[in-house]
C-alpha cells in the first residue's frame, strides 16, 4: 500500500505562483519576493509535516479576519495546495462581528475576483463584548471566547475536518512569556490541538514563520488589510508589551529568538518542578549486587588512602 505523505520535500521544488507584474517591476524586488515566499512556504510545509496537520481528504476552513497574518496563511496555504501529493479542501470564514467602521465588502470582494469558497458568518458579537466588558479592561477574554464559539461551531455545520488559525511563531512566544508572567504557567499555543469540547482539531500552520516575514509579504502581495478596532485597537495591552520586548530582543540578540522557540520544542519535565508531569517522589537510587560490580584492579582507594 502506497501512502501519500506530506512533507516539505514534496512541494520544495513546485514552482512558486508568480507576483503579479503590475505589483513588482524591479528583477531584484522580484527576486527577493521569491526568496521570501519560498521561506514561508518551507515554514508552512514543515509545520505541517512536523505535527501531520494536514491529511488527505481533509476539509480546512481558515479563518480570515483581515489581517496580515490570515492573509498569509491562506496565501500559502493556497499556494501548497497546488503541489502538494495529497487531496486537500479549502474554505475561507470571515466573521462579521458588526464592529462599527468595519468595511464589509472588502473581503468577499477579495475572495471572489480570486474564486476562493468562503464564507462570511455574522454575528453581533461587538455589542456583547462591549457590554460585558467593565471600563478599563481589555476585550480579549470575552472576544476571544465568542468569536472561537461562533466558528468552530460553524466548522462543525460545514464539515470542516481542521480549523486553520493564523497564529505565528512570534505569537506562540509571546503567549509564553504571557502565562509566565501573568498566568503562573508554562505554556503557550500548540502547533496543533484538539478544542476543549473535543470537536475541533485546530492548526496553526504559521508556527515556523516570523512575524517579520509575514509583515513583508503581506507588503508585497499588497493584500486588503482591515485594522483590528476591537482587541488590536487597546492601549498598554500586556501582550503588545511582549510583542515589543521579544522585537527589541530579536534586533540586539541574533539568535535568542529562535532559542526560545526550540526551547518550546524541547522540554525536559525532569528538570522542571512540575509533580503532575514528572514523578519526583518516587525517585531512587540503583543499587548494584556486589558480583554485579565492575572489576577495576587498578582504582585507587581513596577513602583508606592514608598520607
Amino acid at each position: 500500500m502506497t501512502v501519500d505523505i506530506f512533507t516539505p520535500e514534496s512541494f520544495s521544488q513546485a514552482k512558486p505562483a508568480p507576483l503579479d507584474e503590475s505589483m513588482v517591476a524591479d528583477p531584484k524586488t522580484r527576486t527577493a519576493f521569491n526568496k521570501l515566499q519560498k521561506k514561508l512556504r518551507r515554514g508552512v510545509g514543515q509545520a505541517i509535516a512536523d505535527y501531520n496537520m494536514i491529511e488527505d481528504g481533509d476539509k480546512i476552513m481558515v479563518c480570515l479576519s483581515g489581517g496580515k497574518d490570515s492573509y498569509t496563511m491562506l496565501d500559502i496555504l493556497l499556494n501548497l495546495q497546488m503541489s502538494a501529493p495529497i487531496k486537500f479542501d479549502i474554505v475561507a470564514v470571515n466573521m462579521d462581528q458588526k464592529q462599527p467602521d468595519f468595511p464589509e465588502d472588502v473581503l468577499p470582494k477579495y475572495l471572489t475576483e480570486r474564486g476562493i469558497p468562503h464564507y462570511i458568518l455574522e454575528k453581533d458579537t461587538y455589542s456583547i463584548v462591549k457590554e460585558l466588558t467593565p471600563e478599563g479592561k481589555t476585550y480579549c477574554a470575552i472576544c476571544s471566547r465568542l468569536r472561537r464559539g461562533s466558528l468552530y461551531g460553524f466548522a462543525q455545520e460545514i464539515g470542516a475536518t481542521k480549523v486553520a488559525l493564523g497564529h505565528h511563531r512570534d505569537d506562540i512566544m509571546a503567549t509564553l512569556f504571557l502565562n509566565m508572567f501573568h498566568g503562573g504557567k508554562l505554556k503557550a499555543m500548540p502547533p496543533k490541538l484538539l478544542s476543549d469540547d473535543g470537536k475541533n482539531i485546530l492548526i496553526r500552520p504559521l508556527a515556523y514563520c516570523e512575524e517579520k516575514d509575514i509583515i513583508e509579504y503581506a507588503r508585497y502581495k499588497a493584500f486588503p488589510i482591515i485594522p483590528c478596532n476591537l482587541c488590536g485597537s487597546q492601549e498598554n495591552l500586556q501582550r503588545a508589551m511582549l510583542n515589543t520586548m521579544l522585537r527589541d530582543w530579536g534586533e540586539k540578540f541574533p539568535g535568542r529568538l529562535e532559542s526560545i522557540f526550540t526551547a518550546i520544542q524541547n522540554v525536559a519535565p525532569s528538570q522542571l518542578a512540575d509533580r503532575e508531569l514528572f514523578d519526583f517522589v518516587s525517585l531512587k537510587t540503583i543499587h548494584l549486587e556486589e558480583s554485579d560490580s565492575p572489576k577495576d584492579d587498578k582504582r585507587l582507594d581513596v577513602v583508606n588512602l592514608m598520607f
